[in-house]
This record gives C-alpha cells, sequence and structure tokens, in this order.
C-alpha cells in the first residue's frame, strides 16, 4: 500500500487573526485625510488647514457595498438589511523623523501599530491655501517619507527585542531544552526580520514560513500590514480624469511596492456629494460631473486587502444579514462571528451557493435541483455562501 500524502500545511496569514479588523488612514499633514474620513464616515473630525489637527484617532464604520446582498434583501423581504462593516480610523499626520519622536510621531505610530492595515493617502494636487509641510509638491517624496518611518520604526523595536534578549540567548550555548531551542528560533527569526526591513524592504513584502509568521505576527510590525494607496486630486483633475501626479506615484509604487492596489480619488468632490441630503442629488450631481464616487471601490478594496470576505444569513422574517470572516475559515469560525454558543455546538451547515439561488429563484427550486449543500463544521466556507448553521443547542442562524 502507498504511503498516505502528507496533508498541505495551511498558510498563515500576517497580522492579527479575528473577524473585527481595522484600516487606518495615514500620511503627511495636509494631504486630505480627515478630509477622505470626513466624507467617507459623514464625521466631523476637525479638517483644518494645520499639521496637527487631528492628535487623537478617530474611528468609524462604513457600510461594505455588495449588490448579492441587495438582490437577497429584494427576494426575501425582510424588515431589515445589515451589511458587513469596515471599521476605518483617522491618524493623525506624520511627518519626517517621526520614527524618532518628531512632530507627534510616537504617539501616531502607536496608532497605526494598533489597526490592521493602512489606507495611504498622498496628495496630488496643488493649492497655494494649502500648505504643505515639506514645501514644494513632491509625491514620489512624500510616499518614501512615510515608507521610511514605519520601516525605522519597525527596525527599531525589532533592535529593542534583540538587545533585550542577546545576552541571555549567548548563555544559552548550543545545546539547552526545548524551551532554550525555541527562544534561539525566535530570536534569529527576529535577527532575520530585521535585517530585511534595514535594506529597505516591507516585512508583508518577504516570502515567510508559517514558524516566522507566528513571530513576526507576535510583534505587531507596522510594514507588515497591507496597504492600499490613495491618490487626493483636485476635482477638475478627477473628473476628466487626468493628473500629472499620477504616474509618478505609479512608478514608485511599482518600484518600492510592487502589486500594491492605486485608487484615484478627489477629497472635494467626495465632499460636495457627502453633504448632499439625497440619495437623487448625489446620482444628479454626478451625472452632470460625468464621474462616479470612488468610495465604493476604495471601500471593497480596503476590505480584501485585510484578507476578509462575507457570507450571508437570509430566509428568517428579521433581516438579511452580511457576516464577516477571514478568507479560508472553516465553519466554526465563521459562526463565531455570529455567536460563541453557535460555534461552540455547531453540528453543519446548510449552504446554497449565492450563483445558485440566484440562477434558481427561490430555495425551494435550488433544493428540486440538488444544489443544497450540506458541510460539516471544518469544511472551508465561501465568500458569498448563504448559509444556515445547525447548532447543538438548538441556536441556528438562517
Amino acid at each position: 500500500m502507498a504511503p498516505k500524502k502528507a496533508a498541505a500545511e495551511t498558510k498563515l496569514q500576517l497580522g492579527r487573526p479575528g473577524n473585527h479588523l481595522k484600516i487606518g488612514v495615514v500620511g503627511l499633514p495636509n494631504v486630505g485625510k480627515s478630509t477622505f474620513f470626513n466624507a467617507i464616515t459623514n464625521s466631523a473630525v476637525a479638517a483644518e488647514n494645520y499639521p496637527f489637527c487631528t492628535i487623537d484617532p478617530e474611528e468609524s464604520q462604513v457600510a461594505v457595498p455588495d449588490e448579492r446582498l441587495d438582490w437577497l434583501f429584494e427576494k426575501y423581504k425582510p424588515p431589515k438589511k445589515i451589511p458587513a462593516m469596515l471599521t476605518i480610523i483617522d491618524i493623525a499626520g506624520l511627518v519626517k523623523g517621526a520614527s524618532g519622536g518628531a512632530g507627534l510621531g510616537n504617539a501616531f505610530l502607536s496608532h497605526i501599530s494598533a489597526v490592521d492595515g493602512i489606507f495611504h493617502v498622498v496628495r496630488a494636487f496643488t493649492d497655494a491655501d494649502v500648505v504643505h509641510v515639506e514645501g514644494e509638491m513632491d509625491p514620489a517624496r512624500d510616499l518614501t517619507i512615510i515608507h521610511n518611518e514605519l520601516r525605522l520604526k519597525d527596525v527599531a523595536m525589532l533592535n529593542k527585542y534583540i538587545e533585550a534578549n542577546e545576552r541571555a540567548i549567548e548563555r544559552m550555548g548550543a545545546g539547552g531544552s526545548v524551551e532554550d531551542r525555541r527562544k534561539k528560533d525566535e530570536f534569529a527569526i527576529v535577527v532575520k526580520v530585521r535585517d530585511w526591513v534595514e535594506k529597505g524592504n516591507d516585512v508583508r513584502k518577504g516570502d515567510w514560513t508559517n514558524k516566522e509568521i507566528e513571530v513576526i505576527n507576535a510583534q505587531h510590525l507596522l510594514t507588515a500590514k497591507p496597504v492600499t494607496y490613495l491618490a487626493n486630486v483636485s476635482e477638475r483633475d478627477y473628473v476628466r480624469k487626468k493628473n500629472k501626479f499620477l504616474p509618478v506615484i505609479k512608478k514608485w509604487i511599482d518600484e518600492n511596492n510592487p502589486g500594491d492596489k492605486l485608487i484615484p480619488f478627489s477629497g472635494m468632490f467626495e465632499s460636495t456629494l457627502a453633504a448632499m441630503e439625497t440619495a437623487a442629488d448625489r446620482a444628479k450631481y454626478m451625472e452632470e460631473a460625468k464621474a462616479q464616487s470612488a468610495f465604493p471601490k476604495i471601500i471593497t478594496t480596503g476590505y480584501d486587502s485585510l484578507n476578509l470576505m462575507h457570507f450571508f444569513t437570509a430566509g428568517g422574517d428579521k433581516e438579511v444579514r452580511a457576516w464577516t470572516c477571514r478568507r479560508g475559515a472553516k465553519m466554526t469560525e465563521a459562526a463565531r462571528s455570529i455567536h460563541n454558543d453557535i460555534a461552540n455546538s455547531l453540528i453543519q451547515v446548510d449552504v446554497m451557493k449565492f450563483d445558485d439561488l440566484k440562477a434558481c429563484g427561490s430555495e425551494a427550486d435550488l433544493k428540486a435541483a440538488g444544489k443544497l449543500l450540506i458541510r460539516g463544521k471544518d469544511s472551508v466556507i465561501e465568500d458569498g455562501d448563504v448559509v444556515y448553521f445547525r447548532s447543538g443547542e438548538g441556536k441556528a442562524k438562517k
């Protein structure tokens, strides 16, 4: 008999485990971070033309747009439709030297450490009335400043760990207990990561083993977080879809962090839309401008960058709802998004693939077509699944 093949190891993800993740808005002062945050959340954070007008991070949640949820709501017609949410935090502007405490650097960097992903806003507009903290416009320089400050802070944190543990590791020698070997392995990984970051690389761009990822995640490093770049252009440039700074920004991303997403938006355009009272007014304004809001794309891109997805519960008489979980999550992890008791006593899950449900037109027709799937609690849930959790405690959620 041929030997059994070893099960493939599941690749661990950088970052905190969990379904309730946050994304921080980062950039130099006066690039439009708070204008962006105010518009996307309809909040009232101060947006004065002053480098440190946002000192404490402001937090808000925005709905993640999804046409599948809209379809389910129209199909089941419950009283409520509850979308998946993305938590966004407005973090005050970093300046050159922030990693060493310049400006309000240490406080701001600790706020970045508390989020799971980054919206990096870069200024791509000229305005004599809005001062640039570095003087002249140079988006590539601005991007480099933020990149370097985050990287230097990571180097400092890793060096602090190394300095605190170096002598103890040396005293262990070549042998030692299982715990000694574990500590030596962890120390070697931290040194490896420090060397990688010192060369100018972000942690998230490294090819790490699961063992290395476990150590990295315990360090809460800033450059391990996924980044989406947002170029704030003038309303005129946004409407006409032309901006002289965008090629410079794209070139910098391709050279320094290839594969990262760049989304142009206009803080002024979005602010005008956000101030309008009705959806009809906003639709008319966009039609006349021949331009659409960039926020749906920004929100879904940020959500995806955190490796999040959502599944749906529907069919009850109260609500249709999108629930958030990490991609690759098992049914028990997904159920925990709803309630720990459901996860702890989960027996099986009835699954309808959204596309199948939409094509069949109803649950009854889907079942008649033999497309209702029964999955065990250790099965992997997929984006868009419409599920019914069958729990041993009778707390099934549909």
